[in-house]
């Protein structure tokens, strides 16, 4: 045995011995691993023992496979590092800087599944055979997502998607040349004014960050109610709650939906509605809840601004038969105000490709769209496109005309 499993083997009895949660006492740990340390320091002295090496690398390594997530916690430590998953126990990829790397680490099948349980300690969440997906948040903020066999055909597939802050508000995202500032001065704007905001793009194109960004626009006098399958949403407001959706228990039932909590969120007094993501018929509750006069924000999976609005017209059929497009199509065009799409490009860099205004005008069950800014090379520019509810900009003080005005112009 090494070193490090001998002191391994004796936090972990003493931990036991003591009753103690790793995940929840992180501090006790580093107490007891520290102690182990030093009296194996001692024993080296009068007894044969395999030699320490660095103690700080030796405390980390036991701390990790204690009360971490093992080999993967140096991953979830190394800020640069956005998404981790595990394809099987051989196969450990990273993303960095929007690019996948496979790294050395080479688990086993029941490291794996040690990790995951690990994992949904503290969540409360579970996965067997019965619910064999599962998606969950770690202590951290990362994203856990699991599928297991006979879903799967081998190997348990695991994915972490850290929540890498590198920007809070507009301006941050201006400074990674994520928008123009005349664009996040525009956006901004729509957000102070009330203005609903459908934020488009595909996975790792920086939807979330997006929508925290616009949220930390909003007046800190409003109060937001959040809904998400899966908390993830960092808004810096003081009036804000959060809700997350919830599995079925044991038995089947308990299951807490998306769509649930939308309409629980119009019982609380929001002043704003924000939903993470909306993929099924949820979409129909906060169409509802936006054509009220409700102001709201939300992300959807799409790949240009016209597909978010097709798929937002797609989306509420799945609530029933009864529903139909004759009564979608002009709520989504009376609804949603404007659509930014943002992409992941081939650098890695996340980009804000086009903001669109929604008119209100539908010809032929189509919504028609009026492009404000689109991107030109690597510039983000005016458009021809205004924005509709021209009055609620004035009434708050803004120069629709000025803001817009081409001079404003900047380089994303």
């Amino acid at each position: 045995m090494s070193a490090v499993d001998i002191i391994d083997s004796e936090v972990r009895e003493t931990v036991r011995r003591e009753g103690l949660d790793p995940l929840k006492e992180p501090s006790a740990i580093r107490r007891i691993i520290d102690q182990v340390i030093l009296r194996y320091d001692e024993r080296t002295l009068v007894a044969t023992l395999p030699p320490l090496g660095d103690q700080r690398e030796v405390a980390r390594e036991v701390f990790n496979a204690i009360a971490g997530f093992g080999p993967l916690q140096k991953y979830l430590d190394d800020p640069t590092i956005e998404e981790i998953w595990i394809n099987e126990p051989s196969k450990v990829f990273i993303a960095r800087n929007g690019r996948s790397e496979l790294t050395t680490t080479v688990l086993t099948g029941d490291e794996v599944r040690d990790l995951v349980e690990r994992m949904l300690k503290t969540t409360g969440r579970r996965i067997d055979f019965s619910t064999p997906f599962v998606d969950a948040m770690l202590p951290d903020g990362s994203r856990l997502h699991v599928v297991i066999p006979d879903i799967t055909r081998t190997h348990w597939a695991v994915n972490i998607r850290k929540f890498v802050v590198r920007a809070t508000h507009l301006e941050d995202l201006v400074a990674l040349g994520t928008i123009s500032t005349q664009g996040a001065h525009f956006l901004e704007a729509c957000i102070v004014a009330g203005l609903n905001v459908l934020v488009a793009g595909g996975t790792q194109a920086g939807k979330t960050t997006l929508l925290n960004c616009l949220a930390a626009a909003v007046p800190p006098r409003e109060r937001i109610i959040s809904c998400e399958e899966v908390f993830e949403l960092k808004v810096p407001l003081p009036d804000w709650v959060p809700l997350q959706t919830r599995q079925s228990n044991l038995e089947g039932t308990g299951e807490i939906r998306l769509r649930n909590l939308v309409k629980e969120a119009l019982r609380m007094r929001p002043s704003r509605i924000i939903v993470g993501e909306v993929r099924a018929e949820e979409c129909l509750d906060l169409l509802i809840a936006l054509n009220s006069g409700l102001p709201g924000m939300c992300t959807i999976h799409a790949n240009s601004a016209r597909e978010a609005i097709t798929k937002m017209c797609t989306l509420p059929l799945l609530a029933g038969e009864n529903i139909g497009s004759r009564f979608v199509v002009p709520t989504v065009a009376g609804a949603v105000d404007i659509v930014v799409h943002t992409q992941l490009i081939e650098s890695g860099r996340r980009r804000v490709r086009e903001i669109c205004a929604v008119p209100g005008r539908v010809e032929g069950d189509v919504v028609e769209l009026e492009p404000i800014f689109v991107l030109r090379g690597d510039r983000l520019v005016r458009a021809d496109g205004y924005p509709p509810h021209p009055d609620r900009f004035e009434r708050i003080g803004y120069d629709l005309a000025r803001l817009l005005a081409p001079r404003f112009e900047g380089v994303a």
